[in-house]
């Protein structure tokens, strides 16, 4: 923290786990129960068919790719990043999923090596090897040194925020939310006494009103809060109104800054009474090169984004975003042709910035209509 400003690094979804756990230095079972492909190591060749041979295994650092670059130069004070894989060796598949994340805990060097601060886990796929399957991975991130939000043993751990200290009194909060919106079982919220997420079924008045309550409670002069939430569809620009609305509710209550992911490409960029609604940070770390489909979104582009908000107020002070592109399953700077079209889509779907390109290749955001 410095010059009265807080910096964070927020990105979406890091998905280590199936083709990119077995591309690591000590993979997982392989068996897959999706109704096309039952073996992980299939996402690893078709990655390969688009982008080249992947040098398997890889060092810990390859997903992140320059995005570890950018981290050091920015030195955010808080990094946040959506973990949505299960950590285990579990093999107990949620039933009703077509689609089921899993990373060998082993492979956790392939986390902590971007140093994040909070670990969201309040999302679709963290329950996908069932509650022993959370259990482990609470467990294996603790023991690796990583806090999480969003998920715990019981309702309690689950909706309580993570704190970071920051120098010299205050904090940043980080509450965690996942939706049925957002394909969030209803089954999997915790409870009193038993193990879950942080869970909303729906994105009402009640809810915000819910959690702003447990911000009052938690917060003291100085707290940065953030809220990161996962929820919406998976393709798409247009965002629901209730999303919209629940958004709003939360900055209305105190609530800094409004973290949302879900969608697998970035979505639109709010600034609402001064502070910042990122409503889909898009993936970041994921193995789908080479799934055909959506190409119009843009899928295989990746955003890092960089918030300073002053520390005093919470108030955004600014936004830069580090555009990168997915090869191989590791993360490299996006061409200049990709940059630029970032721009202009995120500049046609955002509320109340314009989108900017600079000098150096980033994404500003500057207030407008």
């Amino acid at each position: 923290m410095g010059d009265g400003v807080v910096t964070l690094f927020l990105c979406g979804d890091v998905m280590l786990g199936r083709g990119v756990d077995q591309i690591l230095p000590n993979p997982g079972d392989p068996v897959l129960r999706e109704d096309c492909v039952v073996d992980a190591r299939s996402y690893v060749r078709m990655a390969e068919a688009v982008g080249g041979p992947i040098p398997a295994p890889v060092d810990p650092s390859w997903p992140w790719g320059e995005a570890l670059r950018l981290l050091e130069e920015a030195a955010p004070d808080v990094r946040i990043v959506n973990l949505e894989t299960a950590v285990t060796r579990g093999d107990a598949f949620a039933a009703g999923k077509a689609v089921h994340y899993r990373m060998h805990p082993d492979n956790l060097p392939s986390l902590t090596v971007a140093r994040p601060d909070v670990c969201v886990l309040a999302n679709n796929h963290v329950l996908d090897f069932g509650r022993e399957g959370l259990d482990e991975t609470l467990g294996s991130l603790a023991r690796a040194g990583l806090r999480t939000a969003g998920a715990g043993r019981n309702a309690a751990e689950a909706y309580a925020p993570t704190a970071i200290p920051l120098t010299p009194t205050g904090r940043v909060l980080v509450f965690a939310l996942g939706t049925r919106s957002g394909g969030v079982p209803s089954g999997w919220a915790a409870t009193d006494d038993g193990s879950g997420v942080a869970y909303v079924p729906g994105l009402s008045a009640s809810a915000a009103d819910a959690l702003v309550r447990r911000v009052d409670a938690v917060r003291r002069a100085g707290d940065i809060v953030v809220v990161s939430v996962h929820w919406g569809s998976n393709w798409g620009y247009l965002i629901p109104r209730d999303q919209v609305r629940f958004a709003h509710a939360l900055v209305d209550g105190g609530v800094d800054l409004v973290h949302g992911h879900s969608s697998h490409h970035p979505r639109s960029i709010e600034v609402y009474r001064d502070r910042l609604i990122l409503h889909g940070c898009g993936d970041f770390i994921d193995d789908y090169e080479g799934i055909p489909g959506y190409e119009e979104y843009r899928d295989d582009l990746r955003i890092a984004y960089v918030v300073t908000v002053a520390a005093s107020t919470g108030r955004l002070t600014g936004l830069r975003m580090v555009p990168l592109r997915a090869s191989r399953m590791r993360l490299e700077p996006a061409p200049a042709g990709d940059r630029a079209w970032l721009r202009t889509t995120l500049d046609r779907i955002s509320h109340g910035v314009r989108i900017t390109l600079e000098a150096d290749g980033t994404l500003a955001a500057e207030s407008g209509p």
